[in-house]
């Protein structure tokens, strides 16, 4: 058994770089495994999506076969980023780099989580500080950074972005935006963020979904702008809890919307929209199939973080619903090991 202390080892399902490749021009996620698959998986609602000639299909194959290409470099192109970015950029806001201090967090965030990790915290008390968005969605609001905060932390991105350092997509249906871990961000920002505050926080909201457990996490900042991504198209999250904070800056437009759970049937049947409010973030299960409504005017920057229990993962792969087959990857990869942590108990569902 590893020793108390030792770096644990991250792995990636299998299954990254075959299911979930979202083709935005058709609105899919596709299965991709071979030209014969795909025409015999999706051949009658490709055609009923526009995709009818042959040059239409050869393009679409080409652009998969790319794909599954680039998914397969990724850790290792990520690694390399992360390196130069280290040794060669000259960052505008140095003081967002600093360890978390409390003073970046919104007053009702560090009462919030102060209250959730006292002893005897319940979920009914806690949900009286917070703004329930959806009670049958198990939908939450919270302001999270200060203005100031977010001020800074948008004064460096954007300058990370006018760089000429290479820069990674933050996800596989997002163009533009930053990988939070490339910009060395993770370790001083989002690991606290995730181990001080958000887990006793999750852990009283979301018990069934590994809220107590979260042991590794993927944060990544998106960007809608005119002539860029301006709006997402509906999915679910490669995580068990997901956190959405709103940066800035002016916009109008670009609401969240929610379905049901992915697994179930008429999921988008009535979705429920959430408008952004700077400095505040919105909670839910990684699986509630959401997307963006298009932007209006302005531009949107939005600190997404993918929270992950392994104890939960390892079970079942969120992607394509199986046993995972695990890949070692860099980092915290998709938030999969090796082994049970051997410091949690997965709780009874009840």
């Amino acid at each position: 058994t590893a020793t108390a202390g030792a770096p644990r080892r991250f792995c990636r399902c299998a299954c990254f770089c075959s299911e979930n490749l979202y083709v935005a021009r058709y609105g899919l996620h596709l299965r991709f495994r071979s030209e014969q698959q795909l025409r015999q998986d999706y051949g009658p609602i490709l055609r009923s999506r526009g995709c009818v000639s042959t040059k239409d299909f050869q393009q679409l194959l080409a652009e998969l076969q790319q794909e599954v290409a680039r998914r397969q470099r990724l850790g290792q192109e990520s690694a390399a980023r992360k390196a130069l970015i280290a040794s060669s950029y000259h960052p505008a806001r140095p003081e967002v780099y600093n360890s978390l201090q409390d003073a970046a967090l919104a007053p009702e965030f560090l009462s919030v989580a102060e209250y959730s990790a006292s002893p005897g915290a319940d979920l009914q008390s806690l949900l009286q500080r917070l703004q329930t968005v959806s009670e049958e969605k198990r939908i939450y609001r919270v302001p999270v950074f200060t203005a100031s905060f977010c001020q800074a932390l948008l004064e460096e991105l954007e300058h990370f972005e006018q760089s000429d350092m290479p820069k990674g997509r933050p996800n596989t249906m997002n163009h533009y935006g930053v990988l939070l871990h490339e910009l060395g961000l993770d370790e001083p920002l989002v690991t606290p963020l995730r181990e001080r505050f958000l887990q006793p926080l999750m852990a009283l909201l979301y018990p069934d979904c590994g809220g107590g457990q979260l042991d590794s996490h993927r944060a990544f900042v998106v960007k809608y702008a005119p002539g860029q991504d301006r709006e997402l198209g509906c999915h679910y999250d490669n995580a068990e809890l997901t956190l959405n904070v709103a940066l800035g800056k002016a916009f109008t437009g670009g609401a969240l919307y929610f379905g049901g759970l992915f697994q179930a049937p008429a999921a988008l049947t009535e979705p429920l929209e959430v408008q952004h409010v700077v400095g505040q973030g919105v909670l839910h299960r990684g699986g509630q199939l959401h997307g963006a409504r298009p932007l209006g005017t302005g531009e949107r920057w939005n600190l997404v973080v993918w929270l992950r229990a392994s104890a939960v993962r390892n079970r079942l792969c969120p992607m394509c619903c199986r046993e995972p087959d695990l890949v070692d990857d860099e980092g915290f990869g998709d938030g999969f090991t090796r082994e049970e942590p051997t410091t949690v108990d997965v709780c009874a569902l009840t």
